[in-house]
C-alpha cells in the first residue's frame, strides 16, 4: 500500500527558549560588555537600567545575584584598575564566551553544515570526503572504497542468494585536498569609526571575534592575525578584541598594509590574504625620519600614491586584499577602485549590516580556490 506523505508548513505560537535567569541575563551581559569594550562596571550600569525598563529580574533573582553567579562561575575577577584602585574585570572564560556569541550571532548558519577544513577545487585521493561517488579504478586505495555502496551494487548486480563482490561493484567516494589559509584582518581604529554618532567599531570587532573563533575552532590549520591601524599599526591578540577602542587617530593605511605583509611573509602557507575593514580615507603616513605627514582634507595624492604602491607590492607577493568600506562616500569609491585594481583584489561597499556574513562568504570563497 503506497504511503501518502504530505509536506507543508506547520504554524504555532512562538515559545521563547526555556532559559535560566542567569542565562537570560548572561546573553544580554555579553552584548553589553562588547559595547563597553570590556568595562564591567559600565556594562552592569547599563544592565541595571535595562532591568528597570524591561523588568528583567524579580525578587527571586536580582542583578546582585547575577553578579555573584558571575564570580562563582569564573566569568569575572577582582583586579586593579589603571588608576591603582580595585575593581572588577572579565576573565579569559568570558572572552571566549563573547567570541562564541559573536560567532553564533554572525555565522549562525554554519551549524547547518558539516565540520572540517576548507577545500580546494581539486578532487581525487585527497583528505576530506565530498559525498560524491564514482566507479573504482585500478590504483585507488582500499580506504577510499565505500563498503555500503559497493555491497549495495553487489546485491543489485548479482542477487542475494548467490552473493559475490566483484571489481565492477566497487564504488569509491571522492575526496578533496585540504588547503590552508593565512589571513590578516586589518581594523581601522581612527576617530571616524565613532564619528557622527555612529558606532562602527563595535560591529567591526564583533566580526573580528567571530572570524577568529571560526578559524581557531573550525579550521585549526588556518591562521588568523589581527592588527589595528590609526596613526601607526600594531598587532593585537585575539583575547584583546573585546577591549578594543577607537583612538584620536588619523588613518595610516600604509602602515597597516606594511605590517600585514610582514606578518604574512613569515607564514609557510601558499594561500595568503588580507581583509581590511575601514570607513575612511587614508590621511596619514610616517616618513623615514619618524615624523608624520597628515592631511584630512580630501584625498592627498602623496598619501594615496603610497597606498597604491603597497597594493601593487602585495600583488607581487601574491597576497590579495579585500577591502570592506563601511562608508559610501562617492569620492572614496574612486580611491578604493584604483587601490583594488592595483592589487587585483576585491572591494565591497557596505554598511554595518551584513558585514559579518559578507566577510565569511569571501573567506570561504577564497579558501576554495588556490591563490597563486
Amino acid at each position: 500500500m503506497e504511503k501518502n506523505t504530505r509536506k507543508g508548513f506547520f504554524f504555532k505560537k512562538y515559545e521563547a527558549p526555556n532559559l535560566s535567569p542567569f542565562d537570560k541575563l548572561f546573553d544580554i551581559f555579553k552584548e553589553l560588555i562588547t559595547h563597553t569594550s570590556g568595562d564591567f562596571d559600565e556594562a552592569i550600569d547599563w544592565l541595571r537600567q535595562l532591568d528597570v525598563e524591561y523588568k528583567l529580574t524579580d525578587e527571586n533573582y536580582t542583578i546582585d545575584d547575577f553578579i555573584e553567579d558571575l564570580k562563582k562561575k569564573g566569568y569575572i575577577r577582582e583586579e586593579l584598575k589603571d588608576d591603582g584602585t580595585s575593581g572588577t574585570g572579565i576573565t579569559a572564560k568570558t572572552e571566549r564566551a563573547i567570541r562564541q556569541a559573536a560567532l553564533d550571532q554572525i555565522f549562525g548558519n554554519l551549524k547547518k553544515s558539516g565540520t572540517g577544513n576548507h577545500k580546494t577545487k581539486y578532487s581525487g585521493s585527497g583528505d576530506e570526503k565530498t559525498g560524491e561517488f564514482r566507479d573504482y579504478h585500478f590504483g585507488d586505495g582500499l580506504e577510499s572504497i565505500s563498503l555500503t555502496e559497493s555491497l549495495r551494487n553487489a546485491q543489485i548486480n548479482n542477487g542475494v542468494d548467490d552473493f559475490k563482490l566483484t571489481e565492477n561493484d566497487l564504488v569509491v567516494e571522492d575526496a578533496q585536498f585540504k588547503s590552508q589559509m593565512s589571513t590578516v584582518l586589518m581594523i581601522d581604529i581612527s576617530h571616524s569609526m565613532i564619528l557622527y554618532g555612529e558606532d562602527r567599531i563595535t560591529p567591526a570587532k564583533k566580526v573580528a571575534m567571530a572570524l577568529a573563533e571560526l578559524i581557531t575552532t573550525r579550521y585549526p590549520k588556518d591562521t588568523i592575525d589581527i592588527l589595528v591601524f590609526g596613526n601607526d599599526a600594531w598587532p593585537i591578540a585575539i583575547k584583546d578584541l573585546p577591549y578594543l577602542k577607537v583612538g584620536p587617530y588619523h588613518t595610516n593605511t600604509v602602515a597597516g598594509l606594511q605590517l600585514a605583509m610582514d606578518m604574512l611573509r613569515r607564514k609557510r602557507n601558499t594561500n595568503k590574504q588580507i581583509f581590511m575593514i575601514t570607513d575612511g580615507k587614508p590621511s596619514c603616513v610616517r616618513e623615514k625620519d619618524g615624523t608624520y605627514y597628515m592631511n584630512s582634507n580630501g584625498l592627498d595624492e602623496y598619501i594615496v600614491e603610497q597606498c597604491y604602491n603597497q597594493a601593487a607590492q602585495a600583488r607581487k607577493l601574491h597576497i590579495p586584499i579585500t577591502t570592506f568600506m563601511i562608508a559610501n562616500d562617492p569620492y572614496l569609491q574612486k580611491f578604493v577602485n584604483r587601490f583594488t585594481e592595483a592589487n587585483q583584489g576585491k572591494a565591497f561597499y557596505t554598511g554595518l549590516k551584513g558585514l559579518g556574513e559578507m566577510i565569511f562568504e569571501d573567506y570561504e570563497t577564497n579558501r576554495k580556490k588556490k591563490i597563486k
